[in-house]
């Protein structure tokens, strides 16, 4: 049996959906919120044994986690009368995941208009006009700046 390999986009769907899990579940380990999201547009068609390797869905997931601190640092100026804390979730793992790619992973990979763009179709899946007009802002200004400085 052959298993279906996600491109980009998928790899940053799965990584939200994973990051998410996370976020709402302690007892969660990377590898089965991982398992879980990737799963989840399969349900059970696929065993998990044999999957194909994803390297850059743990890449994002753990880069994410682990540079968490950094990243929203980077986030907050932008946010204009507005805390992380206080934004959805989905709109806040969205930020976060641009940011890693813009900062944390080398511009010949992904560039930064990629994961800004790539931040707006998820945005475009997972949340309402209203954010996704708001994460276009945040990240156009953090890439703005962080090209122009």
């Amino acid at each position: 049996m052959t298993f279906p390999t996600l491109n980009r986009h998928q790899v940053r769907e799965k990584a939200l959906q994973a990051i998410f899990q996370l976020k709402s579940n302690d007892e969660l380990d990377i590898d089965t919120a991982i398992e879980m999201a990737r799963l989840s547009d399969y349900e059970k068609q696929y065993d998990t044994h044999g999957w194909p390797e994803e390297p850059y869905l743990y890449r994002l997931v753990e880069g994410v986690l682990t540079n968490q601190d950094p990243i929203n640092e980077k986030i907050r100026p932008y946010l204009k009368k507005w805390t992380l804390e206080r934004l959805p979730r989905t709109d806040v793992i969205i930020l976060q995941l641009a940011v890693f790619e813009m900062l944390f992973v080398d511009e010949a990979d992904v560039p930064s208009r990629v994961a800004l763009n790539e931040a707006i179709e998820l945005a475009k899946e997972y949340c309402d006009d209203s954010s996704r007009k708001f994460i276009n802002g945040v990240l156009s200004n953090l890439m703005t700046h962080t090209e122009n400085p």
